[in-house]
């Protein structure tokens, strides 16, 4: 079975329980993937039964929207037929995909459950086309890349692969050191690729500590209870990138946090589907109603097409990408937090020619191609502009410092020694639980958090942009309705008027009086 034409580009959003799956739906997700009771990466007890699978793909698919399940351990031998047995069961739960990393389970989930597609995790390292096509021969109709690779790879798997084999990409969230045998420590450190025969072997280094104060004076790391942050990468966020990536093929974006909370889902879903009904109508392939204009399609050239391969300075759609994007690198990156130098590398001393005429544009960055292989290349399109409202939620939820991870190499995500906590400068208030016109409008909530007159508050709204209202000096209430100065008893419910109608279920939220950081 083939799957039909994609009409745009994929927002997939985690749940780590049927609220978050619910929230993700509500807030725009065209899929949402989870993990049940057994077999999957993030072991917890909130973790999906597979009462709650039924339930959660009756609410998506009425919606619209998917459900994937991970699968993807690596089954001991004692594991095989419990895990057979599990996959027996999904089947018959309405969910949509299967996750999975280990080639027998995959195997195995063919004579099991055939009608589920099979999606191949990023836990299998997928880094090249060949991969890529040996498994959709197996029959897998999806491979999540390893999250290693930057944007002119993402381009040379499009155009060598079946378009109708889906390539799923990270966009948002944490970013792992290393997972499995696939250590990324020695590409953070030297920029040697341990998972291409070059590792240096930092993690066998002695380190020590040096005190700012005390120069020369080193002190041995030691684990203690507040532990030691030598592998502690930032998070990823690619919402002002998301044109260069779609452009290069991915047709999934992947939002990480299913150990997130239903508000953290509910926001940065609505950010990314906000960001990519943005570039189908910036692009001409949907009008702001969201009427098809055109058959979407992404932007790169694959082997057959004149322009295929052309990789020295005569090439005429890059130089005309040139003279279209200069500068629009910087731009982008000026509002990610943790890339403060992230100005255009300078050319390498002793750079050839040939190195610099292969410098290419994506829309918002140079890459440089270091060799004669023939690379596919992208047509030149103009850089989506999203709102500065929009570009700002990703700071409205805790994260570590912000990075654009493996995509751009002279922007490549680094580490935080300093520290592993959260920056956190808003916090969820409330969440919505009726909206009545009664009196002139009058919100039902259950507070979270203290609320008091005066304060400005926002709700987050699906599909636009947060409502900003400031809390009445008068008219507050608790559950029976008498009047109160304050709501300040956290798990509690109470109402305020309110004239603007918020949804059900709409996170309330309000920045904290100073920026924190908080481990977690």
């Amino acid at each position: 079975m083939r799957i039909p034409t994609r009409k745009k580009p994929e927002v997939l959003s985690p749940a780590g329980n049927l609220r978050g799956l619910k929230a993700a739906v509500d807030y725009g997700a065209d899929a949402v993937y989870c993990g049940g009771k057994a077999f999957g990466m993030r072991s917890a007890p909130k973790n999906l039964s597979l009462e709650d699978f039924e339930e959660g793909s009756r609410y998506a698919h009425e919606r619209g929207a998917r459900v994937y399940v991970t699968c993807n351990v690596l089954p001991r031998n004692n594991e095989i037929e419990a895990m057979r047995e599990y996959v027996g069961q999904l089947k018959d739960t309405g969910v949509d995909a299967l996750i999975v990393s280990d080639i027998g389970v995959m195997m195995m989930a063919r004579q099991v459950a055939p009608n589920l597609e099979l999606h191949v995790s990023t836990q299998a390292g997928v880094t090249n086309y060949q991969a890529a096509n040996a498994f959709y021969e197996l029959g897998a109709r999806r491979v999540v890349l390893a999250r290693e690779m930057d944007l002119q790879a993402v381009r040379d798997i499009r155009a060598n692969i079946p378009d109708d084999l889906d390539i799923e990409c990270f966009v948002h969230g944490a970013m792992c050191m290393a997972f499995s045998g696939r250590c990324l420590f020695s590409n953070y450190l030297t920029g040697r690729d341990g998972n291409h025969g070059e590792c240096a072997q930092p993690c066998r280094w002695k380190y020590s500590i040096v005190e700012e104060k005390r120069p020369g004076q080193y002190f041995p790391i030691e684990q203690t209870k507040d532990g030691a942050y030598l592998f502690n990468s930032q998070d990823m966020n690619m919402l002002g990138h998301l044109d260069d990536l779609i452009d290069s093929g991915a047709t999934s974006l992947k939002i990480e946090g299913r150990a997130k909370s239903a508000y953290y889902i509910a926001a940065m879903t609505n950010a990314y589907k906000t960001a990519v009904n943005e570039y189908m109508i910036q692009r001409g392939f949907e009008s702001a109603d969201g009427t098809v204009l055109k058959p979407f399609h992404d932007q790169v050239i694959r082997p057959g097409d004149p322009d295929f391969g052309k990789t020295n300075g005569e090439d005429a759609i890059m130089r005309n990408a040139d003279k279209a994007f200069a500068g629009v690198a910087d731009e982008g990156y000026e509002r990610i937090a943790a890339a403060p130098t992230a100005k255009a590398a300078p050319e390498p001393d002793g750079m050839s020619s040939h190195a610099r005429s292969t410098r290419r544009k994506s829309n918002t960055a140079v890459e440089i191609i270091e060799s004669d292989w023939k690379h596919a290349a992208v047509r030149p399109a103009p850089h989506v502009e999203l709102p500065e409202w929009l570009l700002e939620e990703t700071d409205k939820v805790a994260h570590r410092d912000y990075s654009t991870g493996f995509y751009y190499p002279e922007h490549k995500v680094t580490q935080n020694t300093d520290r592993s906590a959260y920056f956190r400068s808003w916090l969820v208030v409330g969440e919505v639980l009726n909206w009545s016109a009664d009196e002139g409008g009058r919100v039902t909530l259950m507070s979270r958090n203290k609320i008091e007159p005066g304060q400005e508050v926002e709700f987050l709204l699906p599909g636009e942009r947060p409502l900003v209202f400031t809390v009445p000096d008068s008219g507050l209430r608790d559950a029976d309705g008498l009047p109160v100065p304050s709501i300040n008893n956290p798990a509690h419910v109470f109402s305020m008027p309110c004239p603007h109608q918020v949804p059900v279920n709409a996170a309330i939220r309000s920045r904290t009086k100073k920026p924190t950081l908080k481990a977690e």
